[in-house]
């Protein structure tokens, strides 16, 4: 009995922690009292309309804070401690980036030195090309976890090339998929971007059969859809991974998956992620830092640590539908990596009002409250 309690009390104090605060909108040096007299139906009526914003409000600050990065916690608020952190930086930025950058542009030059003859002179061999190709794209990759100073440990077998099967991941950032390529030459689908990751796209991932959407496009899920069906029928192809939840979240939550992954027909491979973030938050924002930026960020940090599991192969069970068979997956990734359960739809991150007008409408909700109470004190 003890022991179910404690359970209990364990979430409710989770869920304590994903509630938002209201008097953390309230004005400074103000507080909610208790009321002295009845509250009765009439006065809940008076705000029933701030009550349905706010509950928007409410709901919306559970999703947002999905795509939130959390800041590392100061260390060098002393005169003992600011030294060493200066030390620190120094360290990070004048010996380890330079060190970095040079590992880099080696990778970049063996690449490149060996990439362009591989494609042009074996044109007429496909099958030793993109044996080839698939080999460099994986080199090209250690060297970025390289200069990341990447500490990624690997659980499980190693995937391998078969037909009918699609691998799954959670999604905390592009890095993701360098991770997993590193140890297996995957064919990504995958946001199409612009800039030199978009140049990268459209030569180099080709070459081990990426597919690339635009989220703009509504057409594009049916060539997608296509495209996929066509991939996993081949024996000879590179393995298939989605990550089906379609946007980056921040490594501490799981949002819905999407149904696509679910409904070709195959066995299906999960694979969870977790960073460990002692010394760098891998998530990326896209709506606050290009990826160029992002990689700094990494290349500046002491090392990204990650873990990476490949679990137990999963089939569509009898009488379940595509999106039980999602949801059934998404449970198995979010248990493993430590990861909790949202029901948002990550694609809703593009259309979300501005924070301020946000935090506006909370504000103008705790206001309002705090006022009735007063009125009824």
């Amino acid at each position: 009995m003890s022991s179910s309690e404690g359970k209990l009390s364990l979430s409710s104090s989770e869920l304590d922690l994903d509630r938002p605060n209201i008097e953390d909108y309230l004005p400074s040096g103000s507080s909610i009292q208790e009321p002295r007299g009845k509250l009765r139906l009439r006065d809940l009526l008076d705000i029933s309309p701030t009550l349905t914003e706010a509950t928007g409000a409410i709901v919306d600050d559970s999703f947002t804070r999905c795509f939130k990065s959390n800041p590392p916690e100061p260390w060098n608020w002393n005169v003992y401690l600011f030294p060493l952190w200066c030390f620190g930086l120094a360290i990070r930025y004048l010996i380890l980036f330079p060190v970095r950058v040079i590992v880099l542009t080696i990778g970049w030059i063996i690449f490149l030195s060996l990439v362009i003859p591989v494609h042009f002179l074996l044109k007429g061999h496909n099958k030793l090309r993109k044996k080839m190709e698939r080999v460099l794209v994986e080199l090209i990759c250690c060297f970025f976890v390289a200069s990341w100073t990447g500490v990624v440990k690997y659980h499980g077998p190693q995937p391998s090339m078969r037909p009918k099967q699609v691998f799954v991941a959670n999604h905390t950032s592009m890095i993701d998929f360098i991770i997993l390529e590193q140890m297996t030459a995957f064919a990504v689908i995958m946001q199409k971007h612009t800039g030199w990751v978009g140049l990268l796209q459209s030569t180099i991932l080709e070459s081990v059969g990426c597919i690339w959407f635009n989220r703009s496009e509504a057409k594009d899920r049916e060539i997608v859809a296509k495209k996929l069906r066509d991939h996993i029928q081949g024996v000879d192809n590179n393995p298939l991974l989605i990550f089906p939840e379609g946007t980056c979240v921040n490594n501490q939550y799981s949002v819905m998956f999407k149904k696509g992954a679910f409904e070709l027909g195959c066995t299906v491979c999960p694979i969870a992620i977790k960073y460990n973030k002692i010394f760098v938050d891998a998530f990326w924002n896209s709506r606050k830092q290009s990826f160029t930026m992002h990689l700094l960020q990494l290349m500046t940090s002491w090392a990204v640590v990650c873990d990476v599991w490949y679990l137990e192969p999963q089939n569509l069970k009898p009488g379940e539908t595509p999106i039980e068979f999602a949801e059934r997956v998404r449970d198995i990734i979010s248990v493993r990596a430590g990861l909790k359960k949202v029901p948002w739809d990550g694609y809703l991150k593009y259309s979300l009002p501005s924070p301020k007008h946000r935090e506006q409408k909370q504000q103008s909700f705790a206001e309002s409250v705090l006022r009735r109470l007063e009125e009824k004190s």
